[in-house]
């Protein structure tokens, strides 16, 4: 057992704050492993499933310490704080993160790893009911909220706006808010709409819609320019009756992904793919996205390629 302790120390050599040791007996724990979860706004799924996927490792890893959630601005700032090493497991979106992918030399200890696909973030153009705007162009002239600086969202927002012609230059009024705070200036007509990606539902849109009737702008009319120009894009539907919107509005859907630094422990990444699916039921218990988390489609992760640790998850899954 002394050497069994021994090697696994040494996997562990230059990964930040991790630590692993076996235990006695013929189950093994890791203690002394220390994660910090790098995840969105408060009012966003990020957050929620962040928390539970927290409570799960702690319990499944038998860890001495519950992983730190922190709220950040969303997937730039996410993996900015991983680059950093002031984060271990992040969310991010498919197109930040392949954006970010040629920063880092693919055999660099910080280079991107997926432990997997989670769920689809859906895009949102949030306005009141009342608003004469029906498509993206009509927010000609209108107080826009494009999401959080450092977030997934500005850069959906930016792309989609320049697609349908938009530049906050000469056409609209942009500001720069979170989930949080885009709720909070609808409802108190400081802003005309506000873009948000997330899984549907979201709890920050959920209580707008709540407290005032609210409508999602239909996109149906950029699908096209917009997959041809950022092919990681894929279409979608929200369903009526969705926030109590009445009929179903075409959208945009994007990939999300759980996201480490390649130089991870095996183990590690290992045990906490595992986590995530023994937990999915927990985790569906705060956000219905995770519902959607799916073996198959799990493996999904192109083009951050998957951490070995999780490819071995799913190579002992599809072949016990």
């Amino acid at each position: 057992m002394v050497e069994r302790r021994t090697v696994l120390r040494g996997l562990l050599s230059g990964a930040a704050a991790l630590g692993l040791l076996a235990a006695a007996g013929c189950s093994s724990r890791f203690t002394g492993v220390r994660l910090t979860l790098a995840t969105g706004g408060t009012q966003g799924v990020y957050y929620n499933l962040g928390n539970a996927l927290a409570d799960a490792w702690q319990a499944r890893l038998e860890l001495d310490a519950r992983p730190a959630v922190l709220s950040t601005a969303g997937s730039v700032d996410n993996l900015d704080r991983l680059a950093a090493r002031a984060a271990d497991v992040v969310f991010s979106q498919v197109d930040t993160a392949a954006d970010q992918l040629p920063s880092v030399a693919a055999d660099d200890p910080r280079a991107l790893r997926a432990l997997a696909r989670i769920y689809d973030d859906v895009v949102h153009v949030v306005v009141p009911a009342s608003s004469p705007a029906t498509t993206l162009a009509d927010l000609r002239g209108a107080r826009v909220s494009v999401g959080a600086p450092d977030s997934g969202v500005q850069v959906i927002a930016e792309r989609l706006l320049a697609v349908a012609g938009l530049s906050p230059a000469t056409d609209f009024q942009a500001v720069r808010l979170g989930i949080n705070d885009s709720v909070d200036a609808v409802a108190r007509g400081e802003i005309d709409a506000f873009f948000w990606s997330g899984g549907l539902p979201t709890r920050g849109v959920t209580t707008l819609a709540e407290a005032m009737p609210i409508r999602l702008l239909n996109l149906d009319d950029l699908i096209t320019p917009v997959r041809a120009a950022y092919p990681e894009y894929a279409a979608g539907t929200v369903p009526a009756q969705s926030y109590g919107i009445p009929d179903p509005i075409t959208t945009l859907l994007v990939r999300n992904f759980l996201i480490v630094r390649a130089e991870m422990p095996d183990e590690v990444a290992n045990a906490l793919v595992a986590g995530l699916f023994a937990a999915q039921e927990q985790l569906a218990a705060v956000s219905p996205a995770a519902l959607t988390i799916d073996l198959r489609a799990a493996i999904g992760t192109h083009p951050v390629p998957l951490h070995p640790g999780a490819e071995r998850f799913f190579r002992d899954e599809k072949d016990p």
